[in-house]
């Protein structure tokens, strides 16, 4: 099994031939919320000391490896989170895992927008909240949270929104009862 964020651990990438979306492979978005670029650099006591840049290399190869296509977006703009998920819906994007970071707070209209694309979403934070005493507003909508494990936590939450995914793929439809 490889070890996240290992590349000495690693297994081989899978691929689709000729460039073509593989039957199985999942189209996940990663969003970066408020003030995430500066990871590595900002509270490193809290954060530690893995970069932005890093971070996304490593989980980009993680997709990889499982066979799946991970797209990241960061942004310190609220607004631009919630038009880059309407994005994702629209071009069948197949689930979202997102730290809201400092959107964590007071992000409602981000809420709201989650509820209405009913996009699978699972959320990640690198502390663990409740220590901190902070309350996360998107969390009542997301269908999987994972916090407190640093960078562990992405690497977690992908695999379990892959799992997510897959289940409601594999869900019996009501018109199958029929």
């Amino acid at each position: 099994m490889a070890v996240p964020g290992n590349p000495t651990m690693a297994r081989p990438s899978l691929s689709s031939a000729g460039g073509k979306r593989a039957r199985n492979t999942m189209r996940i978005l990663l969003i970066q919320g408020a003030n995430m670029n500066w990871l590595g650099r900002r509270e490193p006591e809290l954060y530690g000391t893995t970069s932005a840049m890093d971070l996304e290399k490593m989980l980009i190869r993680h997709a990889q490896r499982a066979g799946h296509s991970l797209k990241v977006f960061q942004t310190n703009i609220e607004g631009e989170a919630i038009n880059r998920i309407y994005r994702a819906t629209e071009e069948a994007g197949d689930g979202l895992l997102m730290n809201p970071a400092g959107f964590t707070y007071a992000g409602y209209a981000l809420r709201d927008c989650l509820k209405a694309v009913r996009l699978p979403y699972v959320e990640v934070h690198m502390t663990n909240l409740e220590k901190r005493g902070v309350h996360s507003v998107t969390a009542s909508v997301a269908d999987g949270f994972v916090a407190g494990m640093g960078v562990t936590s992405y690497f977690i939450g992908f695999d379990g929104l892959v799992e997510i995914i897959s289940r409601r793929a594999n869900a019996p439809s009501a018109t199958d009862a029929e």
